[in-house]
């Protein structure tokens, strides 16, 4: 073997090592990635049980609940906007379950044109799954106009004097009202695409190889 293809040999074959190990450690990824979001579905579409004496989110985030209680006075406004709903305001307020405690609901959400229009309470037994948010930091609440720009649970809480727990009706038993919005898992899976693009990149890395030993051969030829 010509003396001057050693180093480019070994140059390939330890770039390529280390572009197929990072391939695999994403499969190995996605692998893992696919058995939380598995279990987060079950815990979502699982039996509904009653809200836990002392919910927390490494435990209870998603969990399938039902809440017997009453609403009570008051509402938060949170802007929000989707493909099914459009433009429109998620609709928090407190809750009082049967032992006095009181949490949060996200009742849905509704248009724009009624943000301000009066709603019938929904009392007696609903249905969700929890939901512990802390969305992003955009803009501080505009609170003369009752307007929050995400759905952060300890300010929400606060704000309405409640427990940071939050309960996201699933559905609802109004004729008219918030039209709730499922709880689905958001959580990015990207680790396919990853893994492709690494096991792409030992290809091209392969192929520049095996060029330059081939223009290296003919050199010496």
């Amino acid at each position: 073997m010509n003396k001057r293809m050693i180093a480019p040999i070994v140059f390939g074959i330890v770039g390529i090592a280390i572009l197929v190990s990072l391939g695999n450690w994403q499969v190995r990824r996605l692998v893992w990635k696919e058995a939380i979001l598995a279990a987060i579905e079950v815990k979502i579409g699982g039996p509904a049980v009653p809200v836990p004496e002392a919910p927390n989110r490494e435990a209870h985030m998603y969990l399938h609940v039902l809440a017997t209680g009453e609403m009570g006075a008051g509402e938060v406004h949170v802007l929000s906007s989707s493909f099914e709903t459009g433009p429109g305001y998620r609709i928090i307020v407190p809750f009082t379950l049967e032992n006095g405690r009181r949490i949060l609901v996200d009742r849905g959400v509704v248009p724009e044109a009624v943000k301000n229009a009066e709603r019938a309470l929904e009392n007696g037994r609903l249905e969700g799954n929890l939901l512990w948010m802390q969305d992003p930091p955009t803009f501080p609440p505009d609170l003369g106009k009752n307007i929050w720009f995400n759905r952060d649970t300890e300010a929400l809480a606060e704000a309405l004097g409640t427990e940071a727990v939050l309960l996201v009706m699933s559905h609802t038993t109004l004729s008219t009202g918030p039209h709730p919005v499922a709880v689905g898992v958001n959580i990015p899976n990207s680790h396919l695409g990853y893994a492709v693009t690494w096991y792409g990149f030992a290809l091209v890395w392969l192929g520049m190889t095996l060029y330059l030993l081939y223009r290296i051969k003919r050199k010496t030829v």
